[in-house]
């Protein structure tokens, strides 16, 4: 768990970054380089904002958070958090400062409360989707509407019947990548090479190793879970192009066919600004870009051993015997 988790503190707290102000007002800081000339992005960065993925219909077209908006939401989440309820995980934060409610991330199990999360932070926008400019995912196509409720409509009727039917998460196989949840091992660590740029994130340990030299992307035959990435720098900002994604990799229809672009852009001494353009035809019928500010840390992030401490696959798949068993004795559940 996170090294938050570790300090005795009673509430979540909740602050502005400097770091914003700074790349807003503009300064004479520049960035520093590496040994080979390119922008030195290495270290520690965390994505604790409160910022949701697609706008909060609260906020209409406004795409930034006023002084009241910010002085209000810190007022609520002080609330909130001085009740000691449940652990408020990713866009939770801001939907319970708006309607005064902690939905329980996993209320049929029980849940985290609020001392294991990270610290969080409020950033100026509305929505980490900044195209399409009403913040808002487009469309979902037909294929992955009927490709979800037919998945949701599996899981019902065959909720264990193997290790297959669990989703990729709970095997330990993949949290995804770029995986870019806020606020619980939301930790990224970058390390570069005069070739290479190593992405660790945290969450599952998953390591990206992306080329910064020129070379193709592997065979169009050969795909993978996290993609096949290729990096190169466009001035100052690093940027990433993943193709070649197994369709095992989602629950969507035609992951194959999906093109992440990222750019990795440090503005400040304790701020660097990521950007992802994605084209996922098998989701989306348009394409829809986002935009996280990551705050430098001092922290180290920790190993996440999933595989290793994953009693509850063994407990879901030997759990769902004993259903089948009772069933075909004819024995009713209490």
């Amino acid at each position: 768990m996170k090294k938050v988790i570790l300090v005795m503190f009673i509430f979540q707290t909740i602050s502005i970054p400097s770091s914003w102000v700074l790349a807003q007002t503009g300064s004479t800081w520049e960035v520093a380089r590496t040994i080979d000339g390119d922008p030195d992005l290495q270290g520690v960065w965390e994505n604790n904002t409160i910022t949701p993925v697609e706008r909060p219909d609260v906020f209409g077209n406004k795409s930034f958070l006023s002084d009241d908006d910010i002085a209000f939401l810190r007022r609520r989440i002080a609330e909130i958090n001085a009740a000691g309820d449940d652990a408020l995980f990713g866009e939770g934060v801001l939907q319970a400062a708006f309607s005064g409610e902690i939905t329980s991330y996993d209320p049929s199990t029980g849940n985290y409360d609020s001392q294991w999360m990270a610290e969080r932070t409020i950033h100026r926008r509305t929505s980490q989707i900044t195209q399409p400019s009403n913040g808002k995912y487009p469309p979902r196509t037909e294929k992955a509407i009927a490709a979800a409720k037919a998945l949701a409509e599996h899981r019902r009727d065959h909720p264990a019947d193997s290790y297959t039917d669990r989703p990729l998460g709970e095997r330990c196989v993949s949290f995804g990548a770029p995986r870019l949840s806020s606020g619980y091992n939301s930790y990224w660590q970058i390390v570069q090479s005069k070739e290479t740029v190593a992405i660790i994130q945290e969450m599952a340990h998953d390591v990206r190793i992306i080329p910064i030299v020129p070379m193709p992307h592997a065979n169009k035959n050969i795909k993978l879970w996290h993609g096949d990435s290729r990096g190169y720098w466009d001035g100052d900002t690093l940027v990433i192009e993943t193709t070649n994604y197994s369709d095992k990799s989602s629950t969507s229809p035609e992951t194959d066919r999906k093109v992440n672009v990222e750019k990795l852009t440090r503005i400040s001494e304790t701020a660097l600004r990521y950007e992802l353009m994605s084209d996922d035809p098998g989701q989306f019928t348009g394409s829809y870009t986002r935009e996280i500010i990551f705050d430098y840390t001092e922290d180290d992030i920790y190993e996440y051993a999933c595989h290793e401490g994953n009693y509850g696959m063994a407990n879901i798949l030997s759990g769902h015997r004993v259903e089948e068993a009772r069933a075909a004795a004819g024995l009713r559940e209490r």
